[in-house]
């Protein structure tokens, strides 16, 4: 791994900003703490850096592969058994990820004034690299393109915690001292997790799976779980990943202007403002058909990451197999239509 002495650094500046998170009170502190210490060093101290230095993705790797395996213990027969019972909220994140997308282009093309591409895959809803990565073959412009779909995935991972907070009335996730684990943690579950890991990984990469990184070691994992044997961790190993996962979000963003930024910082605001109250109406819409509190569903339809969900619905305790698995489904249906659409783009202007 290059660059160890810097990266050390910023993990040692993320564990203060977590400890001051968590002793403020803040919700999920040890991701959005260490979010919030990275960041100023991304975007004002990149000159003390090496050049060209990027949070080392090998590094995060085994820590959303452990989230993967963590939430693969929670999937149960009785689960299994209700997966019909998801119809209406599979349904569901179609009409969300068709009026998200559609709502999300008005807003970037019309109040933003970008291009279209910018304007398209700016909006979104999901699958972030794929995003980026046809916006650039389409004409797109990339800082802009970057800024907004890192900024979607960072607010919300900041805001839904915050929000549910203040609505609940009390902190969540470990800020509110939850456990992450329903069976004891013993001494041989670490080899166990090592290879649940390993298998994961290796299949996920292979099959090309969604998120491959969480996706593959979730499944393994749930394969041990139905088989009697399910991993359990201790919560110390989740706030570390929570660490590094948010050290890693707070330096993407490396080498955007404050211009750039505040411009990108309230249009993104107004998107999410506009995703969340589509996501909290059909929340409420599937209170009674999918027997979920609302807290669950709302999470459900919040457009963040794959991985960052994953790890928020694992500490608030939000059913994370049931919120993993609507996360996967919006990444697919929003890469199938970025593709659809992308090959139109061309032609509008």
């Amino acid at each position: 791994m290059p660059h160890i002495p810097q990266t050390a650094a910023l993990l040692v500046l993320a564990l203060f900003g977590a400890l001051i998170a968590q002793a403020t009170g803040l919700p999920l502190p040890f991701l959005i703490g260490s979010l919030l210490a990275t960041a100023p060093v991304a975007i004002f101290a990149t000159n003390r850096l090496p050049a060209g230095y990027v949070f080392p993705i090998n590094l995060r790797l085994p820590f959303i592969a452990l989230i993967g395996a963590v939430i693969g213990a929670q999937v149960t027969l009785a689960l299994l058994a209700s997966l019909h019972d998801l119809l209406p909220s599979l349904a569901a994140m179609v009409a969300f990820v068709l009026l998200a997308q559609g709502l999300n282009y008005a807003v970037f093309r019309v109040i933003g004034g970008y291009d279209a591409p910018t304007a398209f895959f700016s909006g979104a809803p999901g699958g972030l690299i794929e995003s980026i990565a046809m916006g650039e073959a389409t004409g797109a412009h990339q800082p802009t393109l970057i800024a907004q779909q890192f900024l979607r995935i960072i607010l919300v991972i900041t805001l839904v915690p915050a929000g549910l907070s203040l609505w609940l009335g009390y902190p969540v996730g470990s800020a509110g001292g939850l456990s992450f684990n329903t069976v004891p943690v013993t001494w041989p579950m670490y080899p166990q997790a090592a290879v649940i890991l390993a298998l994961g990984l290796f299949a996920g990469r292979a099959l090309s799976l969604p998120a491959w990184q969480l996706t593959g070691p979730l499944i393994v994992s749930a394969g041990f779980a139905l088989m009697g044997q399910p991993l359990a961790l201790p919560n110390w190993l989740i706030l570390l990943a929570q660490l590094v996962v948010g050290a890693s979000l707070g330096m993407r963003f490396a080498g955007l202007d404050m211009p750039t930024l505040r411009r990108c910082l309230w249009l993104s605001l107004l998107s999410l403002t506009l995703m969340f109250a589509i996501g909290a109406a059909l929340a409420a819409l599937l209170v009674g058909p999918t027997d979920q509190p609302f807290k669950t569903l709302f999470i459900t339809f919040a457009p963040g990451g794959v991985n960052e969900m994953a790890l928020i619905a694992l500490s608030l305790q939000a059913n994370p197999a049931f919120v993993t698995l609507h996360h996967i489904f919006r990444i697919m249906l929003t890469v199938l239509l970025l593709g659809f659409i992308a090959k139109r783009l061309n032609k509008v202007d």
